[in-house]
């Protein structure tokens, strides 16, 4: 043994230094955005308080805060790392302006630094729970915020009971089919590709579960707006990934030259393309029409207790 990787092995070590300084852009974006949602809570403009009048007070509340600026900067590395993945399986253009080594290596740690934002909103959730149940045991807290947090249907109260069951799915996706590829070799490069193919099911599970329970993007408004808005290069890119994906493999042959595949599976993968055209008609027609989901900002606080949790 000389000590040298075999072709197309990267270790998952060399790939954690190389994102170190994507994580540090990422700790910077989250500062930013932690300053910016306590701003709006001192101004008087936050939505999160809008929701739920009891937060007004960004000293006591910072924990919730800085979790939901984990999780605002989670979804940005999450669009990125999704955007770079479909570049690399869609079609790929006559002279690229970035090679697809770089491409890959960005994809991977991009990937990474998505998955320990992720577990960072979780973890920071969960402490403010453990702050907020002041009149419990210390081990009757921890045991209650692990629950709330991290065991799907635990959480009962208000909008939480289905929008953080989509968050921990996105997590629990997130984790094994992020690490997965440093262990490709041991289960098979096709076994790989079709696993990673469900990474897209944790974004849409993430901008759900963001959608649901981000208080930040309730109400009618820009927030909410750009949102969607950035929802549109990813449906393109997908249905482009599908029409045109780089693997011959993958191609969808004409009915005429069918090359042993079944026409179920032919059936089933033109289906699949026609349902991700579908999903881009439907984002475009959000984004045009405003008609998004946003609720009509109150005139009044609604009157709202902080055991309910009805937003995030």
């Amino acid at each position: 043994m000389n000590g040298r990787q075999p072709v197309g092995r990267v270790p998952l070590r060399a790939d954690l230094r190389a994102a170190l300084p994507d994580a540090a852009a990422a700790v910077a974006v989250t500062a930013a955005v932690f300053l910016f949602l306590s701003f709006r809570m001192r101004s008087g403009t936050s939505a999160t308080v809008a929701v739920m009048p009891f937060m007004d007070d960004p000293r006591t509340y910072w924990m919730y805060l800085l979790s939901q600026a984990f999780g605002w900067s989670g979804l940005l590395w999450a669009w990125g790392t999704v955007v770079l993945g479909l570049l690399l399986s869609g079609p790929r253009p006559g002279r690229p302006a970035v090679s697809r080594a770089a491409l890959e290596r960005w994809h991977r740690t991009t990937s990474l630094t998505t998955m320990a934002l992720m577990l960072a909103h979780a973890l920071m959730f969960a402490a403010e729970l453990v702050r907020y149940e002041a009149t419990m045991t210390w081990a009757a807290r921890l045991w209650s915020a692990f629950a709330d947090t991290f065991v799907p249907g635990w959480y009962d109260s208000g909008t939480g009971r289905t929008a953080i069951p989509i968050g921990q799915g996105a997590l629990y996706l997130a984790l094994p089919l992020g690490l997965l590829f440093y262990v490709r070799h041991r289960i098979g490069a096709n076994t790989w590709r079709r696993l990673h193919r469900f990474v897209i099911v944790v974004y849409v599970l993430s901008v759900w579960h963001t959608l649901l329970y981000g208080t930040n993007v309730w109400y009618d408004g820009w927030p909410r707006t750009v949102l969607w808005l950035l929802q549109v290069p990813v449906a393109v890119l997908l249905l482009l990934r599908l029409v045109r994906p780089a693997r011959r493999a993958e191609r969808l042959e004409a009915p005429g030259r069918w090359t042993g595949a079944s026409a179920l599976g032919w059936t089933t993968r033109g289906a699949g393309r026609l349902a991700v055209a579908a999903v881009v008609v439907a984002v475009l027609a959000v984004v045009v029409s405003g008609h998004d989901g946003g609720r009509p900002r109150p005139a009044e606080p609604p009157a709202t207790a902080p055991h309910d949790h009805d937003g995030e």
